[in-house]
């Protein structure tokens, strides 16, 4: 867009940061009412794989879902209602996506939607930059993380460890939260999934580059009827 691009060229303001902003959002909402009629026929569908946030990561076998990537099976925007029905997924993932959402309300509203769509006992897993290991690395030293993660990923202009804890957490304002497991727990518990724990990095799903620096978490939807004791 012309507009877009002019008002990026100038000096940052509060009015031209807003502009680029409503045109943005504008944008968006197009992309995601042409997705949602190519999931229609997805609306009885049972048994789906969602992959939110999937980047250029597209897997086989599920439906690729991202905003910014036109070769995704659908450019579908997560702050919205999910369109599909309830209990019609197996599993719901990603990675390094969830923390791109504005805490509390994009993340709770995402969490609520994939309980809904997935069918009882179907999993939730999902992969965040692990906040706890940057704090630890950056009040004790964590020698493989800063030469895996801070060296390697973040801007050279990064020489002090105060601002690669920035870099982690803020990568330059598309972060907008940061999870550990304990708060990553408490909101999948608090949403009304079970059986939240860690788990390893998983080959079949999970990149290789993101490996030492993600926390990666499963929880499932619970099956209907009274808690066993």
């Amino acid at each position: 867009m012309k507009l877009r691009a002019r008002l990026l060229a100038l000096k940052p303001t509060t009015v031209s940061r807003a502009f680029v902003r409503l045109l943005d959002e504008v944008r968006i909402h197009r992309w995601h009412r042409r997705a949602l009629r190519s999931a229609r026929h997805l609306a009885t569908v049972s048994g789906l794989k969602l992959h939110l946030g999937c980047g250029p990561n597209h897997m086989q076998g599920w439906i690729n879902i991202d905003l910014y990537y036109p070769d995704s099976d659908l450019q579908l925007d997560a702050r919205q209602p999910f369109p599909f029905r309830d209990n019609s997924a197996t599993q719901v993932y990603s990675e390094h996506f969830f923390e791109h959402l504005s805490y509390p309300e994009e993340a709770l509203h995402v969490l609520r939607e994939s309980l809904r769509v997935l069918a009882p006992g179907g999993l939730f897993t999902v992969g965040v930059p692990d906040g706890e290991r940057e704090v630890i690395t950056y009040l004790r030293g964590d020698e493989e993380f800063v030469r895996e993660v801070w060296e390697r990923w973040h801007p050279k202009w990064c020489n002090t460890s105060m601002h690669h804890l920035n870099a982690g957490f803020r990568q330059g304002g598309e972060h907008q939260y940061t999870y550990d497991f304990e708060t990553l727990d408490r909101i999948l518990s608090e949403t009304g999934f079970v059986g939240i724990q860690r788990r390893p990095w998983n080959p079949a799903t999970d990149l290789e580059s993101r490996k030492l620096s993600t926390l990666y978490v499963d929880a499932r939807k619970p099956h209907p009827g009274p808690v066993p004791h």
